[in-house]
C-alpha cells in the first residue's frame, strides 16, 4: 500500500503540475508538451485503479492521436496567437457562463454521490461473472452485444463529422489543372484521341 500511495501523489502531483502549465504556458507547443504529460500521469492513475483500459485509451487515442495532431497544427500553422489574445475580454462572459454551468454540473455530481452514494453505485452487468474477467473484456461484452446499436451510430457521427470538417475546410486553388475522375471513366474514343490533318511540310 506505501508504494501504491507513494505512486498516486507522484502520478497527481505531476498531473496537476503539468495541467497548470498547459495553461500558463505562452508558447503553444509547450503547452501541447505539457498536455501530453498530463495524459500520461493520468493514465498511471487509470491503472493504480486497475482500469488498464481506459489508461490505454488515453495513451493511444489522446496522447498518440489528439495532442500530437494539437502539436503539428501548432507547429506548421503560422497562427498570430497575440492577436487572437487581444479578443480574450469579449468571449469573457461566455467563457465565465460555460464555467457556472460546468461548476454547477460538478456540485450536483458531487453532493447527488455523497448524499445518496446508492445513486452512483455501479451498475449490474448483463455479462456471467464480470469479476472473473479483466475490465477490458468485460466492456468490450457489453459494448459489442448490449450496447452495440449505441457504438455504431457513434461511429456514424464521427464519421459524417470527419467527412463535414474536410469539406468544409477544402479549398481549391485558383489555375491548378486536377484530375476529374468521372471525366475519364465516362471517355470515349471521340473524345479521347483528336486526329487533325497536316499538309506535308508543315507542322501542326
Amino acid at each position: 500500500m506505501a508504494i501504491a500511495g507513494l505512486f498516486f501523489y507522484l502520478f497527481a502531483t505531476i498531473t496537476v503540475a503539468s495541467a497548470f502549465m498547459v495553461i500558463a504556458s505562452r508558447n503553444p507547443v509547450y503547452s501541447v508538451l505539457f498536455l501530453i504529460l498530463a495524459f500520461v500521469n493520468s493514465a498511471g492513475l487509470f491503472i493504480l485503479l486497475g482500469a488498464e483500459f481506459l489508461a490505454m485509451i488515453l495513451v493511444v487515442v489522446y496522447v498518440g492521436a489528439v495532442a500530437v495532431l494539437f502539436l503539428f497544427v501548432v507547429m506548421m500553422l503560422d497562427v498570430d496567437f497575440a492577436e487572437l489574445r487581444e479578443g480574450f475580454l469579449q468571449y469573457l462572459p461566455v467563457g465565465g457562463l460555460v464555467g457556472f454551468i460546468l461548476a454547477a454540473e460538478l456540485i450536483i455530481v458531487v453532493g447527488a454521490w455523497t448524499l445518496a452514494p446508492e445513486l452512483t453505485a455501479s451498475p449490474k452487468l448483463p455479462i456471467p461473472n464480470p469479476s472473473e474477467m479483466t475490465n477490458t473484456e468485460a466492456l468490450g461484452r457489453v459494448l459489442y452485444t448490449e450496447y452495440v446499436y449505441f457504438f455504431q451510430a457513434a461511429g456514424m457521427i464521427l464519421l459524417v463529422a470527419m467527412v463535414g470538417a474536410i469539406v468544409l475546410t477544402l479549398r481549391h486553388k485558383e489555375g491548378v489543372k486536377r484530375q476529374i475522375i468521372a471525366d475519364q471513366v465516362a471517355r470515349t474514343p471521340a473524345t479521347a484521341i483528336e486526329v487533325r490533318k497536316v499538309e506535308s511540310g508543315k507542322g501542326i
